[in-house]
């Protein structure tokens, strides 16, 4: 039994005697959870995975089956391991440098990492230190995290598959459009649509350059999509098989909110907090299973998912024009598992709890190399 126990811990498994409900003893693994959380960016994008974060260990926590903890990176660049995302325990923790939070997580047996942040950084340079270390994590890669955090390239390659996109073009600063109105102009790099306006005269132009580059130093000018609707598909695997989940669908009004803006997604507080906006479903709700765009937007989310070689999971944004047509709009290669998130919120129409969720997302993660 004792060479069984060693052979165990090499894999940080934390071993468990229950009763189960048939009165016979079991023994179950404990899994070691690291959340990493926080952005080395700037305080919003900190807040912004801290707020996710915290929902998501607070709805997870699970003692009899995880042990969880959490590695806190700060805007400048510290690490700590706070004992939770409160205040309290965060200011805490010791700060510490990234050399010494190396050798700190070296000596936790980790199972498998969340990445939770949401900053270009925190998707790629931390996902990668993560493949140094030989963490195991629940997501897309570092390379593809920077390939669709870059809109432009991201489209490219959906599009070199067969997946149709909106017409547009790449400035930098200083350039002119040379698209008429109306257009999207959007960050290329930037997400929540932080920069994002419709531009509908000639004159709208510069204000909304302005906005958008002050996220990004390139700047997509789109062709604007008319409504139609607009969708959103998230797709899970599960033992090499995609599963595509129902549809999310947004309020739409043509006068009045023709496009989805940074305050469609998070709202602000009076002291700074962040919060979900527009999740009643008079602002979201997920489509009904016999819409007849539902196929088509399948399948050109399944296009998607293969040609930009995404693992575990994928979301896509798409527009639905007036004749039923999906375009393509940018992927959101994330999950923060928080239940009010998007791909949970698809997920539990399907019947399955946000644990179950999880726990496939780790079996999944476990059962394939990196």
């Amino acid at each position: 039994m004792q060479m069984h126990l060693s052979a165990l811990n090499l894999y940080s498994v934390v071993i468990h005697n229950i009763i189960n409900n048939k009165g016979e003893r079991v023994i179950i693994s404990k899994r070691v959870i690291l959340h990493l959380v926080g952005s080395p960016t700037d305080q919003f994008y900190c807040d912004l995975s801290r707020f996710y974060a915290d929902n998501c260990i607070r709805a997870l926590a699970d003692p009899a089956r995880y042990t969880f903890q959490i590695a806190y990176i700060t805007p400048n660049k510290k690490w700590c391991f706070p004992a939770s995302l409160d205040d309290a325990d965060i200011t805490a923790a010791k700060a510490l440098s990234l050399a010494e939070a190396v050798q700190v997580l070296s000596k936790q047996h980790i199972d498998i990492a969340l990445p939770q942040m949401f900053c270009r950084s925190g998707m790629t340079d931390y996902r990668a230190l993560l493949d140094l270390l030989n963490i195991p994590y629940v997501g897309n890669t570092p390379e593809l995290m920077a390939l669709t955090a870059d809109k432009a390239k991201a489209k490219a390659v959906v599009a070199a598959a067969g997946v149709v996109v909106p017409e547009s073009e790449l400035l930098r600063l200083g350039d002119k459009p040379s698209f008429k109105p109306p257009v999207v102009v959007k960050p290329a790099q930037a997400d929540n649509s932080l920069g994002v306006t419709l531009v509908n005269t000639e004159a709208e132009y510069a204000t909304a350059l302005e906005m958008a580059f002050a996220e990004s130093d390139e700047v997509l000018v789109e062709r604007f999509i008319e409504l139609g609707r607009e969708i959103r598909c998230g797709i899970i695997e599960k033992k090499g098989e995609l599963i595509c989940l129902p549809l999310e669908e947004y309020r739409m009004d043509a006068q009045t909110h023709p496009i989805r803006a940074y305050s469609s997604k998070l709202t602000e507080d009076a002291q700074g907090g962040l919060a979900f906006a527009g999740k009643d479903s008079t602002q979201t709700w997920l489509v009904n299973t016999d819409d007849p765009d539902i196929t088509r937007v399948w399948e050109a989310a399944k296009l998607s998912h293969r040609a930009l070689g995404c693992r575990h999971y994928s979301l896509f944004d798409f527009r639905i024009d007036s004749q039923g047509k999906p375009w393509f709009l940018e992927a959101g290669l994330y999950c923060s598992f928080a239940p009010k998130s998007v791909i949970p919120t698809m997920v539990k129409e399907t019947g399955i709890t946000l644990s179950a969720f999880f726990q496939q997302m780790v079996d999944e993660t476990l059962a394939k190399p990196k």
